[in-house]
Parts: C-alpha cells; sequence; structure tokens
C-alpha cells in the first residue's frame, strides 16, 4: 500500500490540507502518515533555554491521536493511519521521513489564516515546494477533495524528454481517472517550430492520456496559470521544479511564493528524478 504523507501544525490551516490528504488516500486507496515536526526553539541570548523535550513529544502524540479519530470518522474506519511526532527543523525532518516511507505524495497546507501561519507554513510550503524532490501538493485554505476530473500540467515544452516525469504524470490521471491538460505559458505564437517539435514529442509520451493543450502568451506566468485554473476548473495543477524554462521564472522573483499563496487550485510539484520510468 501506498502512503501520503500529511504535515501538520495542528493549526486551521493545516487541518484542512489534513482532510484533503485523508479524502484523496481514500480516493486511492492509500495509507496515510500524519507527520508533527516540533522546531527546536532558538535561544538568542548565552542562556541556554530549558525546555521538556519528553513533554513536547508526548503532547504532540496525544494531539496526533485525537486527529486520528477525526480522521477515522470521518472515512468511517476505512483508512489505515499511521501518526508521527519528532523534533528537529521543518525541511530536513520532512525529508528524512520522506526517505524512509517513500510517499506517493505529501501534503501541506500553502498557508494559515493568522499572519504568523501563513509567515510559518507559507514559507514551509513555498520552501518544500522548490527543493523537496518527492511530490508534494500544497492545499489553499478551504480547498476540499473530491473527484480530481482535470489536471493541468503547466509545461514550457523545453527538452521535454528531460524535464517531464511522464510515468509519474500518467499514474495521477489514471488514479483519479481525469483529463489531462497540458498548458504552454510564455512562448509568443503556437506555431514556433520548437513548440510543434517538443509538443509532438510529449504526444508520443503521453498521446495514450488524450491531453487537450493550451497555448497563453503572458508575462505574468503565475497570475496567467492561477487564473487559467479557476476558469477552467482544474482540480490540481502540476508544476516540475527544474533548472531551466518556465519554472525557472516561478522560483525566481518570488513567484513561486505566489502560486503557492494565491492559488485557490492544490499545486502539485514533481521533479524529473523522481520519474517512475
Amino acid at each position: 500500500m501506498q502512503t501520503i504523507i500529511v504535515a501538520t501544525d495542528f493549526s486551521s490551516a493545516s487541518f484542512g490540507a489534513t482532510e484533503y490528504a485523508s479524502d484523496m488516500a481514500v480516493a486511492i486507496d492509500a495509507g496515510l502518515l500524519l507527520l508533527h515536526i516540533i522546531a527546536y526553539p532558538i535561544s538568542y541570548t548565552e542562556i541556554p533555554l530549558m525546555v521538556d523535550m519528553d513533554g513536547l513529544i508526548e503532547d504532540a502524540q496525544e494531539r496526533l491521536q485525537m486527529l486520528k479519530k477525526k480522521l477515522l470518522a470521518r472515512s468511517g474506519d476505512g483508512l489505515n493511519i499511521q501518526m508521527e511526532a519528532k523534533m528537529g527543523q521543518f525541511f530536513p525532518e520532512l525529508q528524512l521521513t520522506c526517505e524512509n516511507i517513500k510517499p506517493y505524495t505529501v501534503v501541506i497546507g500553502s498557508q494559515g489564516n493568522s499572519a504568523a501561519e501563513r509567515f510559518l507554513f507559507g514559507s514551509h510550503a513555498v520552501y518544500a515546494m522548490k527543493h523537496l524532490i518527492w511530490p508534494l501538493i500544497t492545499v489553499p485554505p478551504n480547498a476540499t477533495f473530491s473527484s480530481i476530473k482535470k489536471i493541468g500540467l503547466a509545461c514550457d515544452f523545453n527538452n521535454v524528454s528531460q524535464t517531464i516525469p511522464i510515468a509519474e504524470i500518467k499514474a495521477l490521471v489514471n488514479d483519479f481517472k481525469a483529463e489531462l491538460h497540458v498548458i504552454n505559458i510564455g512562448k509568443k505564437e503556437a506555431f514556433n517550430p520548437e513548440i510543434i517539435f517538443q509538443s509532438s514529442m510529449l504526444e508520443q509520451f503521453i498521446g495514450g492520456l488524450k491531453p487537450v493543450y493550451h497555448y497563453i502568451d503572458d508575462k505574468n506566468t503565475d497570475e496567467s496559470l492561477i487564473a487559467f485554473t479557476e476558469k477552467n476548473h482544474i482540480g490540481l495543477l502540476i508544476v516540475l521544479p527544474k533548472r531551466h524554462g518556465l519554472i525557472d521564472s516561478l522560483i525566481h522573483e518570488s513567484h513561486t511564493r505566489q502560486l503557492v499563496l494565491h492559488s485557490h487550485v492544490p499545486v502539485m510539484a514533481l521533479h524529473f528524478q523522481q520519474a517512475l520510468g
């Protein structure tokens, strides 16, 4: 059985992401791991802070248990739920857990409701999207999981054979029995010879999925993606972190932050290194 990891800090925003992950796990018959990472307290004085680490872990485990009961009631006890509370820095501990579990995907809330939650939880989401090589879904506030009928793939048609994790995309589309919409943004014309060549190559890889292609000429890549997903009722937007191309423009100049924090649609980051074949 595959496992979905959902990171929670017990805030209302993370609870929404936890419900989303829970419902997704039920839909694809996966297990769920509730992960809470307790940040090490930082002292800016010469006097070391005295922290009851055992007490913090015990409290977190109790809260995880309460959360587990809520999710089991929500799923009708039809969900295999594991729990883990650990102490350390958020991203390294998340990465280590992924290496041990090898998850189907990681789910995290894209932001909180309060100013503090928006800063802390949002920062975690943005950093993880850039650097975590495992599939990651950031879930905006108030987003709920139903059946994902349309999956969007933001693609720049730049060296598709070396940048697109074809097997994972096929698996996602098949798992959710969804339509695939390939979104090309930033090219001045759809009949550019390079676009035609690369799109033909992509068609060879994913033609069996019967994708629908869209071409959008807009310099504001993040705003265009958000507007497109909302207008076309995309249930999940896939972006491809890599060194060059469309997502490179998102990574720089805080565009990733804009996409993660302002999208009303869950955003999934897939890395080519994690391609299944």
